[in-house]
């Protein structure tokens, strides 16, 4: 049914509704109770249509769904063989992202983790924001604080404990192992590039 011609039938039977109560009235009360029943009645109908309307747009939309996967599934070549391999990885992505989740949930609430308030969401972005939107302070504050200079930088390397050796160590690692690992998926090939010519040396 399109949704100018359900629209109608709905404006119709409201009318009526409000129409039969009027009509069938001899006093106020009955008046009342036969409104009470009329809209329990039209509750309980729309009630019924509903379910009945949830129930078959959930057959059609499985229907859409397997007629959808069973035309992709027809698609042959490279692309066939990508969508294969995309549909047979959706299974396992959605299971591992549910174990990071609910891991990532084991991590938040053992260590008592908890999203920041808007305070201090606003104390670190509107600093930046300011610099966003007037760019030439930034070089202004550079310039004139101490700490950009060479000598300060030297001897706040020469301060630092073994702690925060240790941390920038660790972050230096992750971020080369990272590079490396995209360099990897980008070339698909451990070591090298592939290459139609032959390799001349």
């Amino acid at each position: 049914m399109s949704l100018a011609a359900s629209r109608a039938v709905l404006r119709h039977s409201t009318f009526a509704v409000r129409r039969a109560g009027i009509r069938n009235a001899s006093s106020t009360s009955e008046a009342a109770g036969a409104a009470k029943d009329k809209v329990g009645e039209t509750a309980s109908k729309a009630a019924q249509g509903l379910s009945r309307v949830t129930s078959s747009a959930g057959a059609t939309l499985s229907k859409v769904g397997s007629a959808t996967a069973g035309t992709l599934g027809k698609v042959g070549g490279r692309t066939g063989r990508l969508i294969g391999s995309v549909q047979a990885l959706i299974p396992r992505v959605v299971y591992y992202s549910k174990v990071g989740l609910e891991l990532g949930k084991l991590v938040a609430q053992q260590r008592g983790m908890a999203p920041p308030n808007m305070a201090t969401i606003q104390s670190y972005f509107m600093p930046a924001l300011n610099t966003i939107r007037h760019p030439m302070s930034l070089f202004i504050r550079a310039s004139e604080s101490g700490s950009a200079q060479p000598v300060n930088i030297l001897a706040r390397l020469r301060n630092m404990s073994r702690e925060q050796w240790l941390s920038a160590g660790v972050v230096t690692a992750e971020v080369i192992g990272f590079f490396t690992v995209g360099e990897m998926i980008g070339r698909m090939k451990l070591v090298g590039y592939r290459s139609s010519a032959p390799a001349h040396h």
